[in-house]
């Protein structure tokens, strides 16, 4: 047994660092909307967050974007030309992929600096194309709305986690696997 694990070492530490690292930032963002102060940002600071820059990039491309509380549920009804076409709940706020993300790259992190900056510049990207992805999405379901489940649950995940994927492929390949050589 003791074979196995010296044999494995880098393939457990990998899984242990990234299982830590995710359960701790995965509670963290869980006491953060737990204890999240409701009745200035609704139904949280990044959630509405979200829904105001998506209303505000909506607006740019000529639309007429409103977003307001939604009053039966946590969340933020979005709506294009007086129409009601989504919700902007707490999932749409990229938190979640973005803990995904960065504990990945912290299970396979290289020296503090490069850590560092990949992690940052990845989440800023992570979030900038998520906003990108709810103002397709919210153009399209006011344009389409019997494509909805397409949009919603196949094409909009593929391209957040798809991006994330290639982060993870270029964390690994780029920096990581040239610095495991050199060993």
């Amino acid at each position: 047994m003791k074979a196995l694990f010296i044999k494995y070492k880098s393939v457990i530490k990998f899984i242990l660092t990234f299982l830590c690292v995710y359960i701790a930032l995965s509670i963290s963002y869980k006491f953060y909307l737990d204890f999240s102060d409701g009745s200035k940002y609704y139904p949280d600071y990044l959630t509405h967050l979200t829904a105001q820059q998506s209303e505000l990039l909506i607006n740019s491309l000529g639309y007429e974007a409103i977003v307001e509380s939604h009053p039966n549920e946590p969340s933020m009804k979005l709506i294009i030309n007086d129409k009601f076409v989504a919700r902007v709940i707490e999932g749409c706020n990229s938190i979640s992929v973005i803990i995904l993300f960065v504990s990945f790259i912290l299970a396979f992190a290289d020296n503090f600096k490069r850590t560092t900056i990949y992690l940052l510049a990845g989440s800023v990207l992570i979030y900038s194309i998520n906003l990108i992805r709810i103002v397709i999405l919210s153009i399209g379901l006011y344009h389409y709305p019997w494509r909805k489940d397409i949009l919603h649950t196949i094409i909009f995940p593929l391209i957040i986690y798809g991006l994330v994927f290639l982060l993870w492929m270029l964390w690994v390949r780029r920096f990581t696997i040239s610095r495991l050589r050199n060993v």
